[in-house]
């Protein structure tokens, strides 16, 4: 090996947060250290996918030979040393790839740190940091790579002790792939030993589609030096076997290996389709959300492969945007091998591919929420939110999405949403003919609205909505099982199928009765609201304001606002309660100053407490402090 001249080796430091993440792996992660094992394992086996992938343009760049990860280890010198004949890296690549991780969410993993070292360490994989796992039991790490394409001479040296800086060189390598070795710490021999490492093999790349070889061993099952390697896996890809075939742990560990996720799923679907589309998927529910769930833009989708020959990593194609938290891998015989992106976006055999995928997801989250309840708590808790965008983004599965969602209610003991809309529809009282739902900005505020006092006092049920997307859902659901969903704070509260003779001869009562005071109100506040009307669904506030029937909740005005756009202008309803003692107080003054900050201050009083914000605070509160202290005097 000969070092090239014209580019000798150079010292450079690691990114700023890479140097905290090897701090770590070295001193606090202790917990499953044979993962490194596993992560350089799948590692080398995505460079054998992406180095056949490229071969489809140029078959030059495949090796004479099958495509292999080879293990020799060395108990004496404490060395493993991991060698695959894939795509390989330039030594640009090893500074991006090796030297630096900002794309990997190194920040968002070290924010999520919570000192419990076991849990800690399941997060490294989680976001993409698994080269790095090798400091955890090597004191040193050398890396020889020499990209598929490129000459003899421009092969690479890398090499660091994880103590912030890296040496790297360009060398003349004969082979192209990549060769890892790692020299071990005094107490982590262990690992250099035969059996341990074919132990993990099995137990963590059985699955993968490339042969994992190791050399056989000798008489006393030592490995020898000049003997053939041989296959420690299987290398048979898991979803081409039968599902009767595979045990429960070999689909839990091929979801580690697709996701780098060391939780187990959730949940998994495994599924051939014959017949005029050939293909086979496999896909998961993760048990918890990764750090870019809501960066819409992030990387998302499937695993594509084309007659078993990987294709790309992320094929977005095949799932929509609310089912983005899917994983897996989708396997199709019928499209042609250079399939491009651009393809994909306009290829009929993948809207078939992913309508069937998308439904067969939806399957297997009503399985689980009518066969696990507490399983699906766990998925609802981590996706319920990304789950809500369905109702607007699929139509066709609209219904099949309702049936999925959960709620909070004001029947719920909890504020943890677990009440589904069959649930609420099976309690309805008999007459009511609508699903009630009250949006706030929080649980406690949607909980103690004063839109909720008359449907209490009837007993009835109402969803208590607080997610950020609530009300674009409901504005794209609207009903559900033929029964109309009703936002009680907009437009007029109709009860009449629940609604007394006395209830109604009531309302007609108080509204020709006390007519003359929201009039008087109207005129002060005429800049303010559309109309001021006499209720009867308030028992305890004295007003309360209600939206017009196509106008924009407060919700999506503050969402639109944060974003800086514009809401349109629209006017509410302030209705008022004459049966409350500051109403009766109003009714008894002339028209005068103080009926006017009265007026206005029932207005900011309706305002705050439908989470509004006052156009003028200071004006509100020197309003209050002239009605208190005419009140002391």
């Amino acid at each position: 090996m000969t070092v090239a001249a014209e580019t000798p080796k150079v010292t450079l430091g690691f990114q700023t947060e890479v140097k905290q993440l090897l701090k770590l792996m070295i001193h606090s992660l202790y917990s499953h250290k044979e993962i490194f094992l596993r992560e350089l394992i799948s590692n080398a086996s995505d460079a054998c996918d992406k180095l056949r992938f490229e071969a489809l343009s140029n078959p030059s760049l495949l090796p004479s030979g099958e495509l292999f990860v080879k293990i020799d280890a060395n108990t004496a010198e404490r060395t493993i040393t991991i060698t695959d004949n894939g795509i390989g890296m330039s030594r640009q690549d090893a500074i991006d790839h090796l030297g630096t991780i900002a794309k990997s969410g190194t920040a968002d993993f070290l924010s999520k740190l919570s000192g419990d070292q076991k849990k800690d360490s399941q997060l490294i994989g989680q976001f993409g940091v698994g080269f790095y796992s090798s400091f955890i039991v090597a004191e040193r790490v050398e890396v020889f790579s020499r990209r598929a394409g490129t000459p003899a001479a421009e092969g690479m040296r890398w090499e660091s002790r994880g103590e912030g800086e890296f040496d790297i060189e360009t060398v003349e390598l004969p082979e192209t792939g990549t060769r890892i070795v790692l020299y071990l710490k005094e107490d982590q021999t262990e690992f250099a030993d035969d059996y341990r490492i074919r132990a993990l093999v099995r137990r963590y790349s059985d699955h993968l589609a490339f042969p994992v070889k190791m050399r056989k061993a000798d008489k006393e099952g030592k490995p020898d030096a000049d003997a053939e390697y041989e296959p420690v896996n299987q290398a048979l890809a898991l979803w081409t076997r039968p599902r009767t075939d595979i045990k429960d742990e070999e689909y839990r560990e091929f979801y580690r290996h697709v996701t780098h996720d060391f939780t187990d799923p959730l949940a998994w679907a495994h599924n051939k389709v014959e017949g005029s589309r050939e293909y086979t998927t496999l896909v998961y529910l993760p048990a918890r959300a990764p750090f870019d769930l809501w960066q819409r833009d992030a990387a998302r989708g499937l695993k594509l492969y084309v007659r078993r020959v990987f294709i790309m990593d992320d094929a977005e194609q095949f799932l929509p945007l609310y089912l983005r938290f899917v994983k897996g891998v989708v396997d199709s015989s019928d499209l042609p091998l250079n399939v491009s992106r651009e393809m994909l976006q306009h290829d009929p055999q993948i809207d078939a591919i992913k309508s069937a995928i998308t439904k067969r997801v939806l399957d297997l989250l009503s399985k689980m929420a009518t066969e696990d309840k507490d399983k699906y708590a766990t998925f609802w808790k981590e996706f319920g939110t990304v789950l809500k965008e369905g109702p607007a983004e699929d139509y066709s599965n609209r219904e099949r999405i309702a049936k999925l969602l959960r709620f909070s209610s004001t029947l719920a003991t909890k504020e943890e949403p677990d009440v589904s809309l069959e649930d609420y529809v099976a309690r309805m009282k008999p007459g009511q003919d609508r699903i009630y739902y009250v949006i706030g900005d929080s649980f406690t505020a949607a909980r103690s609205s004063a839109h909720l006092e008359q449907l209490r006092s009837k007993g009835l049920e109402v969803l208590l909505l607080s997610d950020r997307v609530d009300e674009w859902l409901m504005d794209h659901l609207r009903e559900f099982g033929g029964k109309q969903l009703r936002n009680v704070a907009r437009g007029d509260l109709d009860l009449s199928g629940v609604e007394t003779e006395a209830d109604k001869q009531q309302r007609e009562s108080l509204a020709k009765e006390h007519g003359a005071i929201a009039e008087r109100i109207k005129l002060v506040l005429s800049d303010k609201v559309g109309d001021v009307k006499v209720t009867t669904r308030l028992s305890e506030s004295p007003a309360v304001l209600v939206l017009g029937e196509n106008d924009m909740g407060a919700q999506m005005r503050r969402i639109l606002e944060s974003a800086g756009q514009k809401a349109p202008d629209a006017k509410p309803n302030l209705e008022i309660n004459p049966l409350h003692p500051l109403l009766m107080r109003l009714e008894s003054l002339a028209d005068g100053d103080e009926f006017t900050d009265l007026s206005v201050l029932l207005f900011e009083q309706a305002t705050l407490a439908d989470g509004g914000h006052l156009a003028e605070p200071a004006e509100f509160v020197r309003r209050l402090n002239r009605l208190l202290l005419a009140k002391v005097g």
